[in-house]
């Protein structure tokens, strides 16, 4: 009997241990949440859901890992939980919606005492910036944002980013044309090279004063004087070493026939030394066998002069090749000139085509300086689009205004000044 007492006594003391610790938990989870931004939970906010029971049997805490989780607000303002289903928000904020969710689940499974629920945010619907700003878009909300800081994040205002992009393209124009004049430079100076190779000058000089020309020019026409002396240069090269080789082809064609000359000579003494030894054999004076070497001797010596001949003929073929490469290689030559000086005539007209509608270009851009001058001069002003109560609002700020979460930022450039309110009175309108 005694010990039945004491096991009821046990018992009720963990229960309010139990209760208390709840209570304790439920409290330092409102005050952490609450420590931060607190406001109804709006769509597209992403939630996490604690749910955890004291366990008398076990003499633990046990988390409801199956219920709990993460959540996003749906655009009908419900979160789907496991055994409840759509649970609806209604305005709540993230302790209202914890303790909603632990009445429902104790009234739906028939629990004693209501499980220790807690709801920690862990991300806003975005902001979004739009209007005169130089990266319009959206952007991830963080606690006590102000106008100033959204219209930062939005990369600030438009017309700023829009003037230096205006005058990096004015000094990128004014560098293209620069750079065009050059190639024009150059482009007149190859074709005045390549005129005088096609009419076949020995020498070739500017048709312009050196005078009158500017350092880049002189250097570009010394350059092409250059480049036409070491192509003349080549061209004589080639043509003295073709004529060369004719030479001394011939000069081996007449070393040939003199060895041509000597052979035939032999041949005539070993035919009479042939008539000879058979005139011998005939009268028995002579072997049959000195015949026979006097026939071989006969051979080589005509064989001789066949080599010769083939010789001559190769040597003859040679020179008809060297002939036919001298003559060719001026009209080569004029081909070659020929095509550079069409592609060389072709790039001025697109070079001269270029330069005018760069020119365009760049005169329409000064035009618009002063444009641009006064549209920074322009004064901005914020509007702030907000959803309450599945109604939009559009409220006036500033830039110290504070941001709500899902807020829609107008900045909108405008010549008039600012109204003459403080921050004050547009912090108390926009909340």
């Amino acid at each position: 009997m005694h010990q039945f007492i004491l096991r009821m006594r046990l018992r009720i003391i963990l229960r309010r241990l139990a209760q208390l610790s709840a209570a304790a938990f439920a409290g330092l989870a409102f005050l952490s949440v609450s420590a931060a931004f607190s406001a109804p939970l709006l769509p597209n906010t992403k939630i996490r859901l604690t749910l955890v029971q004291w366990i008398p049997t076990k003499g633990t805490y046990e988390q409801w890992a199956t219920v709990g989780g993460e959540y996003t607000v749906s655009n009908m303002g419900t979160i789907s939980v496991p055994l409840l289903g759509p649970v609806s928000i209604d305005n709540m904020d993230e302790a209202a919606l914890a303790s909603s969710v632990a009445k429902m689940l104790k009234e739906k499974i028939g629990l004693v005492d209501e499980p220790a629920a807690t709801v920690e945010i862990l991300k806003y619907p975005p902001i979004y910036v739009v209007g005169d700003v130089t990266n319009p878009g959206e952007y991830e909300f963080h606690n006590d944002i102000t106008v100033l800081q959204a219209l930062a994040m939005g990369g600030g205002q438009v017309r700023a980013a829009a003037g230096m992009q205006s005058s990096l393209d004015i000094t990128k124009m004014v560098g293209g044309l620069k750079e065009i004049d050059d190639s024009t430079i150059r482009n007149a100076a190859k074709i005045e090279r390549l005129e005088a190779e096609m009419a076949g000058e020995t020498t070739f000089h500017s048709r312009q004063e050196n005078e009158n020309l500017n350092p880049l020019a002189a250097a570009i026409y010394k350059q092409e004087e250059a480049i036409f002396a070491a192509r003349a240069n080549e061209l004589a090269r080639q043509a003295k070493s073709l004529s060369g080789l004719r030479d001394l082809m011939a000069e081996e064609i007449d070393v040939l026939q003199e060895k041509i000359k000597g052979t035939d000579a032999n041949i005539v003494s070993v035919q009479q030394q042939l008539d000879s030894t058979i005139a011998l054999i005939a009268r028995g004076a002579a072997v049959p066998a000195r015949q026979a070497e006097v026939e071989r001797m006969m051979r080589g010596y005509q064989n001789d002069r066949l080599d010769l001949t083939v010789a001559i003929m190769r040597a003859r073929q040679n020179i008809s090749q060297a002939t036919r490469d001298l003559e060719g290689l001026q009209d080569k030559r004029r081909t070659q000139v020929a095509s550079e000086l069409q592609a060389e005539r072709a790039n001025a007209e697109q070079l001269r085509l270029k330069k005018e509608t760069s020119q365009k270009v760049l005169m329409e851009s000064l035009s618009s300086g002063d444009a641009q001058k006064s549209d920074e001069e322009a004064k901005l002003q914020f509007r702030i689009v907000r959803t309450t109560a599945g109604k939009s609002n559009e409220i006036v700020a500033y830039e110290t205004t504070t941001m709500m979460p899902g807020d829609v930022l107008k900045v909108v450039r405008s010549a008039s000044t600012s109204p003459k309110a403080t921050d004050a009175t547009a912090d108390k309108n926009s909340q």
